[in-house]
């Protein structure tokens, strides 16, 4: 028997791989902070069919991927290990199945081959208004939890950093880890471009956001960086710096003159201090 007679099936198509996952999403930079460093975050979205809406989760218990809750509403987790692709058609996938299945029912994560993304499934309308927890106390809602639910909860609400949403950006977010204090603002500009604005800020000394809070790096996750700056702060304090210094990028971002010899090199920093997560 030859080896194509002994084929038990054709291989699944995959998605193409897609670098900007959640572009085109209704809050797009919100969606990359609760799948990458927001511990517990939630935001609701409404679908284009059935006006169904689904709870977006940064993680759910057991970091599953789905639920149907007993109201019948789709709960989606996304901290999830997943990846045959394209992220926005695995997330897609668990919220169709999500659609299929009774109240009460998990829903867990297998291959979903070439089908629609969430952008072909969330209204374009859509708001996408993020609540950050201090815990996961919300899982609980609308159960009967037993000792075994509590005890989850409450070993996993130990491991929760403080953070804040700030209010006056998009896609900005504080967070106190142990002594240190950092910002991680996601940035929905191209990435060539926004190196240039940085480059030229840093130079002034205009990428700061106070006397002693300097930017120490940046990453890229979904196609998106995420720059970071190091602070001594509580969240409230930083709202007028953050505005002000998305003013002076916006400035930047507009310039058209070639970067001088300083700026290239400062571009070059920066390049060189980033770390890709997706």
């Amino acid at each position: 028997m030859g080896k194509k007679s002994r084929r038990k099936g054709a291989k699944k198509e995959r998605m193409p791989y897609v670098a900007r996952t959640f572009g085109g999403l209704p809050g797009e930079l919100d969606w990359v902070a609760m799948r990458e460093f927001v511990p517990s975050a939630t935001a609701t979205v409404t679908l284009l069919e059935g006006d169904r809406t689904v709870r977006v989760c940064s993680l759910l218990p057991g970091n599953g991927a789905g639920i149907v809750r007993p109201d019948g509403e789709i709960w989606l987790g996304l901290q999830v290990q997943h990846n045959h692709g394209d992220i926005s058609r695995d997330l897609a996938h668990i919220v169709e199945t999500g659609l299929t299945l009774e109240p009460g029912t998990p829903i867990g994560v297998t291959d979903p081959g070439v089908g629609p993304r969430l952008q072909d499934l969330v209204d374009p309308a859509s708001s996408f208004d993020v609540t950050v927890h201090d815990g996961f106390d919300f899982w609980l809602e609308g159960t009967d939890a037993g000792p075994d639910e509590v005890a989850l909860l409450e070993q996993t609400n130990s491991t929760v950093t403080p953070t804040v949403k700030l209010d006056a950006v998009e896609g900005a977010y504080w967070t106190e880890m142990g002594e240190r204090r950092f910002l991680r603002w996601v940035q929905p500009h191209d990435e060539a471009k926004l190196l240039d604005a940085l480059a030229r800020l840093h130079v002034d000394g205009a990428d700061k956001l106070g006397d002693d809070i300097r930017m120490i790096g940046m990453f890229r996750a979904h196609g998106l960086l995420v720059p970071v700056w190091e602070t001594d702060t509580d969240a409230a304090a930083l709202e007028k710096p953050v505005a002000e210094l998305r003013t002076r990028l916006d400035a930047a971002l507009a310039e058209s003159e070639p970067l001088t010899a300083e700026q290239r090199e400062a571009r070059r920093g920066l390049a060189n201090r980033q770390l890709t997560i997706r």
